[in-house]
């Protein structure tokens, strides 16, 4: 099988199981109080996941060789991922601090550098795809999209969360509530980072990998909300079902 094919399915699990994700939290019942962190966490998991069809469909175009179509679906996923950053800082900044006009705030200024990346990416010239066994890959020629991708929506955002993993981890909470906080904050950790690996990827190799990484993000957050009976059990925590909840302050 080609390594094209196996980079696709990849991605096309990357997209169903974060849409899967999205359906759980939006059928589950919460407390007034935690909706905005709700609707938070699902904007972040669709986000991923309508990127990843995207990227999904201009690998399965790589592989036929409709190049055209593999750049279109490039441009098109950069528009998602751009913004990814937002519904995420608009979640830590509200689990902090509970006040919705601060996380709006801080959510507009991560926009703002989402506009400011796609202009310096749409406007530059890029280089692909080069398409091998295993990837189709693009190269951006603007240090500047560069910049803003790595300063403005890399390192802050990723700042964040290990911060808030560790202010929430600091916190004399529940098992239950620890363990669902952490998991979800290592999974969007996880996730993030590999979206940079894939980004800057320039080994064909690397892409997959990537990818399968973040399938496995995407894998944990959903065990964060539906952990098996026996992980339950192992952990303690067999009690999480009783009372789903989103993370809050």
């Amino acid at each position: 099988m080609s390594g094209l094919l196996l980079n696709a399915a990849a991605c096309a699990a990357i997209a169903m199981s974060a849409f899967a994700f999205v359906w759980t939290l939006h059928k589950q019942e919460y407390k007034d109080t935690n909706l905005p962190s709700l609707w938070a966490l699902i904007l972040f998991w669709a986000t991923i996941a309508l990127a990843f069809l995207f990227v999904c469909v201009r690998v399965i175009a790589a592989f036929y060789g409709y190049t055209g179509v593999d750049r279109i679906c490039y441009y098109l996923a950069s528009i998602p991922l751009a913004f990814l950053p937002v519904s995420l800082v608009f979640f830590i900044v509200y689990v902090v601090t509970g006040d919705k006009r601060a996380s709006l705030a801080m959510s507009l200024i991560f926009s703002a550098f989402g506009i400011v990346y796609l202009w310096f990416l749409f406007t530059s010239e890029i280089a692909g795809p080069e398409v091998t066994y295993w990837a189709t890959i693009f190269s951006i020629d603007s240090d500047a999209a560069i910049t803003v991708y790595l300063s403005g929506l890399f390192i802050v955002p990723t700042a964040m969360v290990i911060a808030l993993l560790g202010i929430i981890l600091a916190r004399k909470i529940s098992k239950r509530h620890r363990y669902r906080i952490a998991l979800t904050l290592v999974a969007i950790s996880i996730v993030f980072d590999f979206i940079l690996v894939d980004a800057i990827a320039i080994w064909d190799v690397m892409q997959v990998v990537s990818r399968i990484f973040i399938l496995i993000g995407v894998v944990l957050a959903f065990l964060a909300y539906h952990p098996p009976d026996t992980l339950q059990d192992r952990l303690g925590i067999r009690e999480i079902h009783d009372e789903i909840e989103v993370i809050d302050g």
